[in-house]
């Protein structure tokens, strides 16, 4: 099955650009004469293929990319960690849940699911819930590397990736893997990471960083995986569009907001 893959945001937690900063690449997301793909929301994608619609990780920046996107269905979402960035979107699922008797499906590992219903726990409780609170089934999912879950005749595997100190969730569906917020690639996902058509993969900066990786680092990875192409996503304004575009390999490209990428997205067992 042919399938969509479309950056809903490719910034960093802080996003782009940083608020209270006049840099370089600041400026240029903001400046009609600028170029409009140094604006980066917080990092999210889209994977949609025949009437179906996945999003993984709801950012604050969720009801604005969903908007722009023009998306009004989301059948699942997936969740790669508990961050900020990455859940507090949540409650903008609502409108889209209403629809679902049975609720929306969301999957995420047990330290990111119950970080969520810690945060949104007026979502989850059983008494004097609001009558337009999101409608959501919250799914625990298994820490065991290649853990699948299917979806509309698709499955999507679960990539443990570390990020400083923490082990989180990326994910692999059919040729493509969306593997953010990395540092490091444990020993036991590689080989769940082989025959890629499209990696899309953090490179937050220039310099190193404790919880994420760098450049160099993830055109390293990049080239340790082989993809058929790669692009960089959660980046800082240290990276400006055009000039680190134009200095990396041909298969290599930063990804920008809006970017869609087509690919073949497997059937289920």
């Amino acid at each position: 099955m042919r399938a969509t893959l479309t950056v809903l945001g490719s910034g960093t937690s802080m996003g782009v650009p940083t608020l209270g900063c006049g840099c370089a690449v600041c400026t240029s997301a903001v400046s009609p004469e600028g170029d409009p793909r140094n604006r980066r929301t917080r990092p999210s994608v889209l994977v949609s293929w025949e009437d179906h619609n996945v999003v993984i990780d709801t950012r604050p920046d969720f009801h604005a990319q969903a908007i722009r996107a023009g998306l009004r269905r989301v059948d699942a979402v997936l969740y790669t960690h508990g961050h900020a960035d990455h859940v507090l979107g949540m409650d903008d699922l609502r409108p889209l849940s209403f629809h679902l008797p049975e609720g929306m499906p969301l999957y995420a590992d047990e330290p990111t699911a119950s970080t969520i219903e810690r945060i949104f726990d007026y979502t989850f409780r059983t008494h004097e819930r609001y009558a337009t609170s999101a409608r959501v089934a919250l799914h625990r999912l298994s820490d065991e590397p290649g853990t699948e879950i299917a979806l509309f005749d698709a499955r999507f595997q679960r990539i443990p990736v570390t990020h400083g100190r923490q082990t989180i969730t990326g994910y692999r569906f059919g040729s493509a893997a969306y593997l953010t917020d990395l540092s490091g690639i444990p020993t036991e996902s590689l080989p769940l990471l082989r025959d890629l058509d499209v990696l899309i993969i953090d490179a937050l900066r220039r310099d190193p960083h404790p919880t994420h990786s760098h450049l160099d680092n993830s055109i390293a990875l990049v080239e340790q995986l082989q993809p058929r192409r790669a692009f960089f996503t959660h980046m800082s304004h240290d990276l400006d569009h055009a000039a680190t575009d134009a200095s990396l390999p041909p298969h290599i490209r930063l990804a920008f907001d809006g970017l869609q990428v087509h690919f073949d997205i497997a059937p289920s067992n």
